[in-house]
């Protein structure tokens, strides 16, 4: 008998790609430092990091990105922030190659508190990151 099994993450978001849609049900991510985080609680929306700000969009990560992405941007850095949304639940979130031709979800509006299903804390081990208590399968 044939298994089947759930498709890959970019299967998915290739597929979403050619057919002009965005994955749906796909929880996204997004990293920030702690000063960061503390903008987005004060005002309750944020532009994002200085590098969203100067792109013109908010940089999110799936699941299978986030450990590229830490090691790239967030090298060495502890007391990082995980935030967590779902990404149909975002019109202006839109899916572009970045990395590799990868697709990206990009936000293309503030970021807005009211919109984060989870957040965490992300540790520094000294040579790698640590994800908060029970995200290790995000």
């Amino acid at each position: 008998s044939r298994r089947s099994t759930p498709p890959s993450t970019q299967w998915i978001l290739t597929y979403a790609a050619i057919r002009g849609t965005t994955p749906r049900e796909m929880r996204v991510f997004k990293v920030l430092r702690v000063e960061e985080w503390a903008e987005l609680c004060a005002s309750g929306t944020s532009a994002g990091a200085a590098i969203d700000r100067v792109d013109g969009y908010v940089h999110f990560s799936t699941a299978a990105q986030l450990t590229e992405t830490l090691a790239r941007h967030f090298a060495g850095e502890g007391s990082l922030i995980l935030l967590s949304r779902e990404s149909e639940a975002a019109p202006a979130m839109t899916w572009e190659p970045s990395r590799g031709g990868a697709l990206f979800p990009h936000l293309y509006a503030p970021m807005k508190l009211s919109d984060l299903t989870d957040l965490g804390e992300i540790g520094w081990d000294g040579s790698g990151h640590n994800l908060p208590e029970g995200w290790n399968d995000v």
